[in-house]
């Protein structure tokens, strides 16, 4: 039991209260009072059966008489303490608030990696980004209704952390264009299309189990299901068994890694199949290009390259070799022909703007296109640009998996239609998958979203600004995405 008239207790209004916490540490690492005369309580929280009758003292006000000392706290430990914050384990506050006093008098504390509490704290904060990204990945929405032209659906979720308040933007910016509301046994979120709100938690038994979408969900889930991958291993460390029970796909594990290795065989068994010939160049199947340069100075000398209407000039992709995030357009434009630079023109320079609003460095970033050169109609002095048709698309399709492959992103970004079905081999709706994060090739993700090139041909100055945001949050999905 702690006693004293110099003890403060500390009562934050609940388990997330991070504003609270930050506002009480401040003041108190402010006035030097020490962490073992603090008690942090969170309202609503049962106590740990230990009885404290001692007065508390009153928390110093911000023009208490005290000279007020100096506060000095590092962008990245608040960083790291922001995200620790929201583990479920009630010493955290205690532990965040130690850890200020302590870098108060100790500079670069938090780059020791061996001192105990910097070990706990970076323990949890690493705890939460796994618990963020499995919420990212778990959540399983089922429709209730409709509501005018907009869709409602409804979730259940069992994090392990107190995040549920945290992720909100994600699924706002992924899941715009419908209403929804997340359940968790701690608190829901929901969004209606013009305001996320918090509120308190539910129950499972609250929240429908089916709806006509499931089956849908499971046969996707049974074609993308790929035999010859399996590794059980690192399915469960990456799906935690846990999580099934939300799964709609999750029943149909079972059945289908009893028939993987029959469906291995029958794999190797089938005979190749005959793709279009421009598809897939002759010339370079035996020689898979070691790089970019070499990769590139391969598509230069193809004799078979579709050349009518289109530019002689070859537009390199840019960037660093490898790239976390990779980002593919149309076609070079007349100011890429004439710089040999893809996005250097006036779409390039609105992507640039957006990108920089996203917070997405553009010299971090692969940039390229799915055809490598500009085809155009000559109108006097003009080059009026022309959009790549279904075969010139397919015969580029292998040159861009080649350059997938050697930059090896994490997530491609597929500005407009045809960059979409560059990556897919068929037509892709942009407005159907705007904002999902889709599986890609070998593996990697892929979000689809509009070309800047389209916000230049918006005619009004409102519908222009709005959709200028909704591609500047698709930016910011593509770089929370790669964040993770």
């Amino acid at each position: 039991m702690m006693s004293g008239r110099h003890h403060y207790r500390i009562t934050l209004s609940g388990e997330t209260d991070r504003e609270g916490w930050r506002d009480a540490a401040r003041r108190l690492l402010q006035h030097g009072i020490a962490p073992e005369a603090v008690s942090w309580l969170v309202e609503g929280r049962p106590d740990d059966g230990e009885l404290d009758l001692s007065p508390p003292a009153s928390l110093p006000t911000a023009d208490a008489p005290q000279s007020l000392r100096p506060v000095r706290i590092a962008k990245d430990l608040l960083a790291l303490i922001n995200s620790a914050l929201l583990h479920r384990n009630p010493d955290r506050f205690d532990l965040a608030y130690r850890t200020l006093w302590r870098a108060q008098s100790v500079p670069g504390l938090h780059h020791n990696p061996a001192d105990p509490d910097v070990l706990k704290l970076n323990g949890y904060a690493k705890a939460i980004r796994r618990d963020i990204h499995k919420m990212h990945a778990f959540v399983r929405f089922r429709k209730i209704g409709e509501s005018g032209d907009r869709e409602q659906f409804v979730a259940w979720f069992e994090p392990d952390h107190h995040i549920t308040a945290a992720v909100a933007p994600f699924f706002r910016n992924r899941f715009t264009g419908m209403d929804w509301l997340i359940v968790t046994p701690g608190a829901s979120i929901a969004w209606d299309g013009k305001a996320l709100a918090v509120g308190p938690g539910g129950r499972k038994e609250d929240v429908p189990q089916q709806d006509v979408v499931e089956a849908e969900w499971r046969t996707y889930y049974a074609h993308i299901f790929n035999p010859a991958r399996v590794n059980i291993n690192a399915m469960k460390s990456e799906m935690p068994m846990k999580y099934w029970k939300n799964l709609p796909e999750a029943e149909l594990i079972p059945a289908l890694l009893e028939q993987a290795g029959t469906r291995v065989a029958a794999m190797v068994a089938r005979p190749g199949e005959t793709l279009p010939i421009h598809d897939r160049p002759r010339e370079t199947v035996a020689e898979l290009p070691a790089s970019l340069d070499q990769l590139y100075r391969m598509l230069e000398r193809q004799p078979d390259a579709p050349m009518e209407k289109s530019s002689p000039t070859l537009v390199r992709g840019a960037g660093p070799d490898q790239a976390e995030l990779m980002i593919i357009g149309e076609q070079p434009g007349d100011q890429e022909d004439r710089q040999s630079l893809p996005f250097v023109g006036p779409a390039g320079q609105l992507l640039d703007r957006a990108l920089a609003e996203a917070g997405i460095d553009r010299q971090q970033t692969f940039l390229t296109n799915a055809v490598k050169r500009f085809k155009f109609s000559p109108r006097g002095k003009r080059r009026i640009h022309e959009t790549p048709n279904a075969g010139e698309i397919a015969y580029y399709r292998w040159w861009v998996e080649q350059e997938i492959r050697l930059v090896n992103p994490r997530l491609i970004l597929a500005l407009g239609a045809t960059a979409a079905r560059s990556l897919t081999g068929q037509p892709v709706k942009i407005a159907r998958h705007r904002g999902e994060i889709l599986p890609g090739p070998e593996g990697r993700s892929l979000l689809v979203t509009v070309h800047p090139s389209y916000l230049l041909r918006i005619p009004d100055e409102q519908g222009r600004q709005v959709e200028y945001a909704k591609f500047v949050r698709d930016l910011q999905l593509a770089a929370a995405n790669v964040s993770q």
